[in-house]
Order: structure tokens, then sequence, then C-alpha cells
């Protein structure tokens, strides 16, 4: 696969949807190697942390699209796959089928936002199981009511779904 400085330079443009679309190839490239090549470390995360070894895939994942980032100026705020604490989940009453949506703005080094990207992990919460190629979305928004909104446009499940610390204050409050 081409680095992203060559897809950049190929497709001439240095936007949001241009990553998202490098992105995109990448993970379609690497999803399933990965799970391989990591699955004994991804079992046993999974049995001793439950969804964190979801994390450490979505780790694996990405580590070259942040060194590439870095090497053409870029980098995600925060990390990919993005901020748990505001990342939303729903999916269906086995949770043998979730979906968790997490985003990361998009900046260069002087600062400037280029946009967003949001990352779809489809997951199970009884056993280490990624149930299809993680999903990629470019929004041109920045800022987390317009990324919301826009979310919220293209998901009724998203719109509907509370952020993930809300969810956790209420589930802790009802432990009281």
């Amino acid at each position: 696969m081409e680095s992203l400085t060559e897809f950049l330079s190929a497709n001439q443009k240095n936007d949001i949807f241009t990553i998202g679309k490098y992105i995109e190839a990448h993970i379609a490239v690497n999803w399933e190697t990965l799970i391989q090549k990591h699955n004994d470390k991804l079992l046993r995360a999974f049995t001793k942390a439950g969804d964190m070894a979801y994390g450490a895939y979505l780790n694996f994942l990405f580590r070259s699209i942040h060194m590439q980032l870095k090497q053409v100026g870029l980098y995600p705020n925060p990390r990919f796959p993005g901020d748990f604490s505001i990342s939303r989940e729903w999916g269906n009453r086995e949770e043998t089928n979730q979906q968790r949506w997490m985003w990361s703005t998009i900046k260069s080094i002087e600062g400037d936002s280029l946009g967003t990207i949001v990352t779809i992990t489809f997951h199970d919460h009884n056993q280490f199981r990624i149930l299809q190629k993680p999903g990629i979305i470019a929004l041109a928004q920045t800022d987390k009511d317009a990324v919301l909104d826009a979310l919220s446009q293209f998901s009724t499940d998203f719109k509907n779904a509370r952020e993930f610390k809300i969810e956790y204050e209420e589930y802790l409050q009802s432990q009281n």
C-alpha cells in the first residue's frame, strides 16, 4: 500500500475527505491481518479487561496512521480512535452486535483543524470478536456540537445513544 504522502500527492489534495479515504484503504488492507497477528494477546486482554481489548486492537490498527500523519505535519486530537468518554455505543440486547462511534479532529502542526475522522467499531461484549471492518466517516465539522449534529443526522441510533460518561454515571447511581 502506498504511503499517506504518496496518496495525498497523487490525489493533489490534503483535505479531510482524502485523508479519510486513505484511512479506509489502510483499514481494508490491515484489519483482519492484525486480528490474526495479535489474536492471542487480544483474547488474553479480553479475558482480563473486557472491552479494553478493542482499544488495544485499535492501537495496533492506527499505529502506522499516526506515524504517517506526523510525516505530513498532521496529528489527530485526541489520538485515534478518539475520546472514549464522549463516544456513543448501541447494539442488540444480547450485546453480541455493538457499534461504538469515536472521533478525532485532524490538526496541522500549526494548530489548524482540517476536519474530523469518526471511527466505527463493530464488536461483541461476550467474546473478543470484531464483526466487520471498522468504518470511517470523514466530516468537515470540528466543533463537538457540530460533529454531534452531523452524526445525529447520519444515524438515528447515534442520535438516540448517550455519551459513555453519562451512561456510566447513570450506571453508578443505579448501584447505590
